[in-house]
């Protein structure tokens, strides 16, 4: 099997690199600076020369309160360039890895009563914001393309590469004696090395579809710092506040919690607890 990796420099697309390179598979990850997927032609070019069996598609536009600025950006990649994409994989016979959001979702506080499990894989979508908007259209795209696909919705993502919610607790940890994170918006991490082993798994089998997963547990971003600053001995006055405390150009769902219980069943595995995920994941930072 060949293997591509689209945005193979980012948070996901450096954990499949770290992933692949323990197997024992052929593969190559490009960075988003060198495959332009909203460019057909280069499309063609860069797929006709490498021909591969499995596309993993790791390249996103994930700026969610710019992209309300400039949504044309957004949805260039998150929906034109997956459409590419899919397309070629349908005419060729490729099977697709694509990953998408829990942002599809409203995150309404009526869903966080009624769903206490959280979103099911067919739980009807209506995103909030133009970044969710965007990977919504990206995932009809694959779905209409005819190719064989795996769609993974990931939430809270965090790995040891690149930019996420760990990390910059960390930092402020370290740089301030105060910090304030949101205590009314809930849903639970997805840890990147997780996420990437499971998908492994689902591509192995070939159980194609779509799929949710996080850790197991719901929490609030303020409950997730404490839990980092706690396992890491950091002293710091972590400050509960709400929402409106922190506005921004983009609205933020109140609810994202996704339901895992169907790639729970189809692959006979045991969700992960999001504090043991954190454990792992922090580890894995300090070596």
């Amino acid at each position: 099997m060949r293997i591509l990796v689209t945005g193979g420099n980012g948070q996901l697309g450096s954990e499949w690199v770290s992933y692949l390179n323990r197997q024992e598979v052929e593969f190559i990850a490009l960075p988003s600076s060198d495959f332009d997927l909203t460019d057909h032609a280069d499309t063609r070019r860069v797929m006709g020369n490498l021909k591969p069996d499995l596309l993993i598609n790791c390249a996103a536009y994930t700026k969610v309160d710019q992209a309300e600025e400039e949504p044309e950006k957004a949805f260039a990649v998150n929906s034109e360039g997956v459409k590419n994409l899919a397309n070629y994989c349908a005419s060729h016979n490729i099977k697709l890895v694509h990953f998408s959001t829990d942002y599809v979702f409203p995150g309404t506080e009526e869903d966080h009563q009624k769903y206490p499990k959280g979103y099911s894989e067919d739980h009807p979508t209506n995103p909030i914001n133009t970044y969710g908007e965007s990977k919504l259209a990206g995932e009809q795209a694959v779905r209409e393309s005819g190719c064989e696909f795996i769609i993974m919705r990931v939430a809270w993502l965090c790995g040891k590469h690149g930019s996420n919610f760990v990390k910059t607790m960390l930092k402020m940890g370290e740089e301030r004696e105060e910090v304030s994170v949101v205590n009314d918006q809930f849903g639970c991490p997805s840890f990147a090395h997780n996420v990437v082993y499971n998908c492994w798994k689902l591509v192995v089998e070939h159980k194609l579809g779509t799929y949710h997963l996080c850790s197991e547990g719901k929490i609030s971003w303020h409950e997730f710092a404490k839990e980092i600053f706690e396992q890491m001995e950091i002293p710091v006055n972590l400050k509960p506040v709400s929402s409106s405390e922190f506005p921004a150009k983009a609205k933020r769902p109140a609810f994202s919690l996704l339901n895992t219980q169907k790639i729970s069943n189809i692959l006979g595995v045991t969700i992960i607890d999001w504090k043991e995920g954190l454990t792992n994941l922090l580890t894995e930072l300090r070596s």
